[in-house]
C-alpha cells in the first residue's frame, strides 16, 4: 500500500493526466479538472484495491453515489473528497492537491460576454431555473436591486450596454425574460431575503419617474409574506465591508457578480462564510415596516426630484 501512494506521489502512477495548479477558471479547464478529479479518485480507490461498494461503506455514501463521482456523473463537494480520502488513507500530500482540485472544480466562472453572445435571455432562464429548484433564497445586494425586483423601465436600463467595451444585446428579449421571471415570488413555499444598502436604493440608475416607480415597487413587494427586504442605512456602523453582490442559494451554492462575470461556489464551506456575512450584515438593516417606510420615501424623494 506504501509504495503504491508514494508511487502516485512522485507521478509514477499517475491517477490524473498533469497537475493542477493555476488558479484559472475559464470553462474548459473547469471540464478538464472536473474530469481529472473523477478519475483521480477512482484510480485512488482501485490501487487502495477496495470496491466501490467497500469504499461507499466506509464513506456512509451510497454506492451509486461513488460510482456518479467516479464517472464524473457527479461533481462531489470538497466534504465528499474530503470523506473519500480519509477512507482510503491518502497520504497527506496527495491529499493535499486533490482536495485543492476539488475546490477549483466546485468553482465555476462565466464571463458576461459569453452570456451576452448567446443572448442575455438564455442567462435569465438559466436564474429561473435555479430559483425553481431552491426554498429559501439571499440576496446580498450592495450596488442595485436585484431583477426578481425590478420594474420593467427599470430592467431595460440595467440590462443595456453601459460602456462601448459591452457586446451587443437583444435587450427587449432579456426584459421580457427577466420579468417573466419574477411569477417565482408567488410561491408562497419559497422563501425571499433581499438586502441592499442605502446607495443600491438611490444609485440613480434611470430618470427620476423610473426611480421613483423602482422604489414604490419594492415598498409593495416587502409586504407579501414570502419576502423580506432589509436596507442598511448609510448612517449605521456596519462591521464589514460590502466588496460584491452575492447570491445564496439553500445552503448549496453562493453566485458572487463580477463587472467581467459570475462565479459560481460550491464548497460548503464558501457557502457557509457568505451565509454568516449575510447574517452579519442584516443584523444592521432596516427590515419590516421600518423598511417599507424608507422606499416609500425614497419614492416620493426622486418624485420630487421629476417636479
Amino acid at each position: 500500500m506504501t509504495r503504491t501512494w508514494a508511487s502516485i506521489s512522485r507521478g509514477e502512477i499517475s491517477p490524473w493526466k498533469a497537475p493542477y495548479r493555476s488558479v484559472s477558471i475559464e470553462p474548459e479547464t473547469q471540464a478538464r479538472e472536473r474530469k481529472n478529479l473523477a478519475e483521480a479518485l477512482r484510480g485512488l480507490r482501485r490501487a487502495s484495491g477496495l470496491s466501490g461498494e467497500r469504499l461507499a461503506l466506509r464513506c456512509n455514501m451510497s454506492q451509486t453515489k461513488i460510482s456518479r463521482i467516479e464517472t464524473g456523473r457527479a461533481l462531489p463537494t470538497v466534504i465528499d473528497v474530503e470523506r473519500i480520502l480519509h477512507a482510503l488513507d491518502v497520504p497527506s500530500d496527495v491529499s493535499d492537491e486533490l482536495l485543492k482540485l476539488a475546490r477549483r472544480a466546485n468553482v465555476n466562472y462565466a464571463s458576461w460576454r459569453t452570456y451576452a453572445r448567446v443572448g442575455l435571455h438564455h442567462k435569465q432562464a438559466e436564474l429561473k431555473a435555479l430559483e425553481s429548484s431552491s426554498r429559501a433564497m439571499r440576496h446580498f445586494l450592495p450596488a442595485a436591486p436585484t431583477g426578481l425586483l425590478h420594474v420593467r423601465d427599470y430592467a431595460t436600463e440595467t440590462l443595456s450596454p453601459t460602456v462601448a467595451a459591452d457586446p451587443i444585446r437583444d435587450v427587449p428579449r432579456a426584459v421580457q425574460a427577466r420579468m417573466g421571471r419574477q411569477a417565482i415570488l408567488d410561491d408562497a413555499s419559497r422563501l425571499f431575503w433581499f438586502l441592499m444598502t442605502e446607495q443600491a436604493v438611490r444609485w440613480q440608475r434611470a430618470s427620476d419617474e423610473t426611480m421613483a416607480a423602482q422604489c414604490a415597487h419594492m415598498a409593495e413587494v416587502n409586504g407579501r409574506p414570502n419576502v423580506e427586504i432589509g436596507i442598511i442605512p448609510q448612517r449605521v456602523r456596519v462591521p464589514g465591508t460590502p466588496m460584491n453582490i452575492f447570491v445564496v442559494y439553500d445552503d448549496r451554492l453562493v453566485t458572487v457578480e463580477l463587472f467581467s462575470g459570475e462565479v459560481i461556489m460550491r464548497d460548503p464551506r464558501d457557502v457557509s462564510q457568505h451565509l454568516s456575512l449575510f447574517d452579519l450584515f442584516w443584523s444592521c438593516a432596516l427590515t419590516g415596516d421600518d423598511a417599507t417606510a424608507f422606499l416609500s420615501d425614497a419614492s416620493e424623494s426622486f418624485m420630487r426630484q421629476r417636479k
